[in-house]
């Protein structure tokens, strides 16, 4: 199923409006308005609710901006371009180097029509009019402003669909930097299951109208990164486009989860498995399996089970699976139960905490 997103980057957030304040709240009532707004909408609150979802991350991003001074302020003079008049460095010279973010000091302008005015007379005919610049003559464009060098997309555009765009991207609007990363290029954070990391598997999104699929190879882990190239931002002028950069994140299992490049889980056992030994069935990613416990195991320690853990991406073989036991007494005994554990208590010679009789300060 097609997982979809919309980044319209024209579309206008009233983040007043969302927190329910008015422009003229301070930073007290700013925080209050969020407070009382993000325990309604928590997903803790509201479990499996999209809806709730999507209103906790919008009243989080409005308060991201409003509680902090700078960005409040550039949000309040450039309106939607806030975050391009963030990201433009200080220097450049009103109506220095043409084309994109990289070209405009918006420290120049002393208002939102100021900025919207040069921009449009810079555009040659503005959005989607005639194109008199270098990426439309003599035909209609339709210009984007957030995709330009630099500018990113909006935070959490692609909403609850597990794909989501962060404007962590270079400055500047030149080629890759040192790291080989661009002022066009991307980063997304790309939510699985750990079936889906485990096994590998085949996601589609749409991306500005464009339907991209994404092939997970079996065995990413957490902070794994995957390469999308050309499917990042676009530059108007030469229409060239970055890289998207995904990187990996699972959603937490309910039974297993990582230790170092190991998977690891919980097993209880009883105390008379604990005591006289056992054989055991213990769940793994390939299914149940058969584990020996020892006689005389004790409570957190773990058994290997060798080549039962995660894919390793850099051969064939697989990780381990650490199985840490964890004696459970029983809460309902019956009473035949209950005499058999009093008589081996009464008969009981050895005793545990004698090792730890003569410890004190």
């Amino acid at each position: 199923m097609e997982q979809r997103a919309s980044m319209a980057a024209t579309d206008f957030k009233d983040y007043y409006a969302i927190l329910g304040v008015s422009k003229t709240a301070d930073a007290g009532e700013i925080k209050r308005s969020f407070r009382k707004l993000a325990r309604k909408y928590h997903p803790d609150v509201n479990p499996d609710n999209k809806t709730a979802e999507a209103k906790f991350k919008e009243v989080s991003e409005a308060y991201e901006v409003l509680s902090d001074a700078d960005k409040r302020k550039k949000y309040d003079q450039f309106g939607q371009y806030w975050q391009q008049a963030s990201r433009a460095g200080g220097g450049v010279p009103r109506g220095g180097a043409a084309g994109g973010a990289a070209g405009f000091d918006f420290g120049a302008y002393g208002s939102f029509d100021d900025f919207i005015n040069e921009l449009l007379g810079r555009m040659g005919g503005g959005f989607g009019g005639p194109g008199g610049g270098p990426a439309g003559a003599g035909r209609s464009q339709s210009y984007s402003y957030q995709q330009s060098p630099g500018a990113g997309f909006n935070t959490g555009g692609f909403g609850n669909s597990g794909f989501g765009f962060d404007p962590r991207t270079a400055s500047g609007a030149g080629g890759k930097s040192a790291s080989g990363r661009g002022p066009l290029d991307q980063d997304a954070d790309l939510k699985l299951t750990f079936s889906e990391a485990f096994r590998g598997a085949q996601k589609r999104f749409s991306i500005g109208g464009e339907s991209v699929t994404v092939r997970i190879p079996a065995g990413v882990k957490p902070g794994s990164k995957i390469r999308l190239k050309g499917k990042g931002a676009r530059n108007p002028q030469t229409q060239q486009r970055g890289d998207v950069y995904l990187t990996v994140s699972l959603i937490p299992h309910g039974f297993f989860s990582f230790d170092g490049d190991n998977l690891t889980c919980e097993v209880p056992i009883a105390p008379d498995e604990a005591v006289l030994g056992a054989k055991i069935a213990v769940p793994t990613p390939d299914g149940s399996v058969t584990v020996s416990v020892p006689a005389g195991v004790k409570s957190g320690q773990s058994l290997r089970l060798r080549g039962k853990g995660w894919p390793n991406k850099k051969s064939s073989s697989r990780t381990d699976l650490l199985v840490k036991v964890v004696i459970t007494p029983p809460k309902d005994l019956g009473s035949e139960e209950k005499a058999l554990y009093e008589k081996i208590r009464d008969s009981r010679k050895n005793d545990p905490r004698k090792a730890i009789a003569d410890n004190k300060l």
